[in-house]
């Protein structure tokens, strides 16, 4: 089809295709939601797959030009998933541009709160930002810590993967079996 002309290539779609799938995996580990009081349901899986794309894009902004394509290819297939997601709850396509300008806002704000806490090491801050994002009905207020040190020990463990992983689409978020570090 001549439309097919005018569309993005894609580097290659298998790469970004395990790897998206390897990254939604992590997001949906049972721990998050049993142990360390992520609510599981529609938000909090949100809230989860933003804090796992967080971590990935945190440490594919290190990398060469390959990297920093793929976490491109990442940020266009997390997009187009909750738009699906969106669509599959109901929402009509009158609502729907409405509801992804909302997620996406909701999802760089974490970005900046969460970055800023990583940037800085910052345990306590982390986790208040976690809890006012994933429970903001929550009372009484109680930061989640567990979560903000399992973050910090992913991101840690990022940090040591290795570039020809990321590009071959091969990086895996850890998640420990008990919650909290890794």
């Amino acid at each position: 089809m001549i439309f097919g002309l005018f569309r993005k290539k894609r580097r290659n779609q298998p790469i970004v295709n395990r790897q998206y799938a390897s990254l939604t995996s992590a997001a949906r580990n049972p721990v998050f939601y049993s142990d360390l009081g992520v609510p599981d349901t529609v938000m909090g899986r949100f809230e989860m797959l933003s804090i796992v794309m967080i971590l990935f894009f945190r440490r594919t902004a290190r990398s060469g030009v390959s990297g920093q394509e793929l976490a491109q290819e990442i940020v266009d297939a997390f997009f187009q998933d909750i738009d699906h997601s969106i669509r599959e709850l109901g929402i009509g396509d009158q609502g729907v541009p409405k509801r992804m300008k909302k997620l996406a806002g909701m999802f760089y704000g974490r970005l900046e709160s969460y970055a800023a806490a990583l940037d800085a090491k910052d345990r306590d801050g982390l986790a208040q930002a976690l809890a006012r994002n994933i429970l903001p009905d929550a009372q009484p207020f109680t930061p989640m810590h567990g979560l903000a040190d399992w973050m910090l020990s992913a991101e840690t463990a990022l940090a040591t993967v290795e570039e020809d992983d990321i590009a071959r689409g091969a990086v895996a978020i850890p998640v420990s079996d008990k919650g909290g570090s890794l």
